[in-house]
C-alpha cells in the first residue's frame, strides 16, 4: 500500500495495518494562476515489523507516528508508569478504586519540521527554566524551549528504514545528535553521538518522563504527561509543563468548548481556572480527525501538588457532556538514572 499526501493536511487512512511497501514523501507545487496543486512522490523508506512491547527501539530509529502522521526519529527511551483510570485495582472483595499502574515504554523523539506544520499537535517542544543563577534576581521565569520534540508511546511507533537516496527527517538537532552508519547489507541506520548522551545527562531532570495518566469518558480519552521544568528558589516558585492528548474513540463527532481546572498546592491552597477551549482553540474530534494534542504550563509555591478537571464537549445535536481530566501529580524531579533500553523491568 502506497502512502502519500492527498493535500497539505491529510494522509491516506492507515487503518492500523502494518505496511511493507515504500513510504513516499509528498512534494506540492502550487500554480498560483490555476489555484491547483500537483503531487510529486519520493520514496523515503520501507516499513518493517514493530518491536514487541518489551523490546525498546534504539536512538536513531526512524518512524511514522500512528495517530499524528508525522515522521520522526527516536532520541531516548523512557520507562513510564501508566495509570489508567479505566482499569481499577481489584481485591477479593472487589475494586479498590485506585488506578492500576503498568510500566510501559515511551520515547523522546525529534519531529520533522515540515510534517509538524500539518498535524493537530500544538507546541511540540521541551521547555525548562534557565539556570537559577540567571533567575535569582528576577521575579519572572525565563523559559528555554527546544521546538520539534515530542514524547511517544511504544504502540504509536511505526518503524521504517530509509532508502539509500532518501534524506532523513529535517530538524536542526538531527546532525548534532545522530550520525549515519552503513550496515553489512549496505543499508543506512543512525546512531546517537556523544553529544546526545551529554545533552541527556545534563538536562534529564526536565527531560525525563516518569508518569502517564489516562481516563475515558463517553468515548473521549484524555492522556496527561506532566514534566518538571525547574524552580526559582529565591521566590519559592516551581514550574511544570503538561502534555495533553484528547482522542475520540467513537464515531460521533464532538467539539471541545470549555475547560475547568482545579489546582491543589501542598501549601493547602486550591485554585480554579475556567475558560473557553484550550490554548485559544476549540478542536473538533471526528472519526476522520480523531485526536488533538497540546502543551501548557503551571507554577506552584511548593515542590509538589496535583491537578484535575473536566473538559466540556458539545455533540452535533447541541447537547453537552463533561469529560474528566485524570488527576495527575506534580512533583519536583531530583537526579535519577536514565533508563537503559536493555532494562528488563517491563511488566
Amino acid at each position: 500500500m502506497i502512502i502519500c499526501r492527498l493535500s497539505k493536511s491529510s494522509l491516506l487512512d492507515l487503518h492500523g495495518k502494518w505496511l511493507s511497501s515504500f513510504f513516499l514523501k509528498w512534494k506540492t507545487t502550487k500554480f498560483i494562476q490555476e489555484r491547483s496543486y500537483s503531487l510529486k512522490l519520493y520514496a523515503m523508506g520501507k516499513f518493517h515489523d514493530p518491536n514487541p512491547l518489551t523490546d525498546a527501539y534504539l536512538p536513531g530509529q526512524m518512524f511514522l507516528h500512528k495517530v499524528f502522521p508525522y515522521r520522526g526519529v527516536i532520541l531516548q527511551p523512557w520507562l513510564a508508569r501508566v495509570y489508567d483510570r479505566d482499569q481499577k485495582e481489584k481485591t477479593g472483595s472487589g475494586s479498590t478504586g485506585r488506578s492500576k499502574s503498568k510500566t510501559r515504554l515511551y520515547y523522546q523523539v525529534l519531529v520533522d519540521e515540515a510534517d509538524s506544520l500539518h498535524i493537530r499537535a500544538e507546541n511540540l517542544s521541551v521547555t525548562f527554566l534557565s539556570p537559577e543563577y540567571v533567575l535569582r534576581n528576577s521575579l519572572f521565569a525565563q523559559p528555554y524551549s527546544i521546538p520539534g520534540v515530542d514524547y511517544v508511546s511504544h504502540e504509536d511507533i511505526m518503524p521504517y528504514t530509509i532508502t539509500d537516496d532518501a534524506r532523513p527527517i529535517t530538524h536542526e538537532l538531527f546532525d548534532k545528535f545522530l550520525t549515519p552508519v552503513i550496515e553489512p547489507d549496505q543499508s543506512t541506520k543512525y546512531v546517537g553521538k556523544d553529544a546526545l548522551k551529554s545533552f541527556q545527562d545534563a538536562n534529564h531532570p526536565w527531560l525525563c518522563l516518569s508518569d502517564v495518566y489516562k481516563e475515558t469518558t463517553e468515548n473521549i480519552r484524555v492522556t496527561v504527561i506532566p514534566f518538571y521544568m525547574g524552580n526559582q528558589e529565591s521566590y519559592n516558585k516551581y514550574w511544570w509543563r503538561y502534555c495533553i492528548r484528547i482522542e475520540n474513540l467513537g464515531d460521533e463527532s464532538v467539539q471541545l468548548r470549555d475547560r475547568n481546572w482545579r489546582i491543589f498546592c501542598n501549601s493547602n491552597s486550591v485554585e480554579t481556572l475556567q475558560g473557553r477551549g484550550v490554548i485559544g482553540k476549540e478542536p473538533k474530534l471526528t472519526k476522520y480527525s480523531r485526536a488533538f494534542q497540546y502543551n501548557s504550563h503551571v507554577s506552584l509555591e511548593s515542590p509538589s501538588g496535583y491537578m484535575w478537571g473536566v473538559f466540556t464537549f458539545e455533540r452535533e445535536d447541541g447537547s453537552k457532556f463533561e469529560c474528566k481530566i485524570p488527576a495527575f501529580n506534580l512533583h519536583r524531579v531530583e537526579d535519577q538514572r536514565i533508563p537503559d533500553p536493555s532494562d528488563d523491568i517491563i511488566k
